[in-house]
């Protein structure tokens, strides 16, 4: 059965880096047996303390990794976020005086932060390692407060687990007016039409994240939800399926880079370079969710770049 991300206290949420704090502990055990499953040593070697290499005897590089899977200059998504932000802190489903003080301790919003928040002529998102965690809130605030079908008749809604509202996507979101319920799946801040809403659900299938076994069709923590909402954005403005996965494949990457930069050196090291690999193979299941990123750490070396979480960035 797949863990599931139950809210253990409503009243506990999210930190600076998107995470649901406090909110999950089957997430935090899947972290420390995890932990335990690393082997102490520089990243890069292997199990045996020599280096690895690829399929062909070369060494493999964890730097040139790493810019392959998150660079340091982000990555650009084809979607423009506009007046989302206003729209959502209008509705109450987001209130940047409870958002702001997550980001206090370095200055409060950058000024590229505060528009997204509050801009009406926002152009296309950019993710980065330093900005990934702000954007994890945005969408997560997107995929709960949109009117989705998903969130009406899927897993969530599920009457073996007692009703939405007590999952960390829902019970964990303390940064709205009200409470998370009163903005679940009501607001229109984006309508799809029928074949749209096809290729969402279809591809929320698809997609797998590394801190429990559910696909982005059961967004039940921060990452699935903030998943579902950036797949109605794209949706809505008119991306394609193949190239839905291709985004998908990058912004998890920024979300868990090691879990993908540990993936992107067990294919290297099997002669497939990253940039080969097919994006709606590496998120499905055998790969992104986490018993499959476990049978993967099994034959390599995890990667420890000091970012990304189980259930938060």
């Amino acid at each position: 059965m797949a863990t599931l991300h139950r809210a253990t206290n409503a009243g506990e949420g999210v930190n600076e880096n998107g995470s649901a704090s406090k909110i999950n502990l089957a997430c935090g055990i899947v972290v420390l047996l995890f932990a335990a499953l690393i082997v102490t040593g520089l990243v890069g070697s292997g199990r045996n303390g020599q280096p690895q290499t690829n399929g062909d005897g070369g060494a493999v590089d964890s730097s040139t990794l790493q810019g392959k899977v998150v660079p340091a200059e982000g990555v650009e998504l084809p979607v423009r976020w506009g007046s989302l932000g206003i729209e959502m802190v209008e509705s109450g489903v987001l209130d940047p005086d409870k958002l702001e003080p997550l980001y206090s301790n370095r200055g409060g919003f950058t000024e590229e932060e505060r528009a997204f928040l509050l801009g009406d002529e926002n152009g296309t998102i950019r993710i980065t390692s330093e900005n990934s965690g702000f954007l994890l809130n945005m969408l997560w605030a997107l995929g709960l407060g949109n009117e989705n079908r998903i969130l009406e008749e899927g897993p969530m809604q599920d009457e073996r687990y007692g009703g939405a509202q007590g999952f960390a996507s829902t019970g964990g979101w303390t940064l709205s007016t009200g409470s998370a319920m009163d903005h679940y799946s009501a607001h229109s801040f984006i309508s799809l039409s029928p074949a749209e809403q096809e290729m969402v659900e279809r591809v929320a299938g698809n997609i797998y994240r590394s801190c429990c076994g559910n696909s982005t069709y059961f967004p039940d923590c921060n990452h699935g939800m903030a998943m579902l909402g950036l797949l109605e954005l794209m949706a809505s403005q008119g991306v394609g399926e193949d190239q839905m996965y291709e985004v998908a494949l990058r912004v998890n990457s920024y979300w868990f880079p090691d879990t993908y930069i540990t993936l992107a050196r067990y294919f290297e090291e099997r002669s497939v370079p990253w940039e080969e690999v097919v994006p709606k193979d590496i998120l499905g299941p055998a790969y992104s969710s986490a018993s499959g990123y476990r049978a993967i750490r099994v034959e390599v070396e995890p990667a420890q770049s000091g970012g990304g979480g189980s259930c938060g960035v």
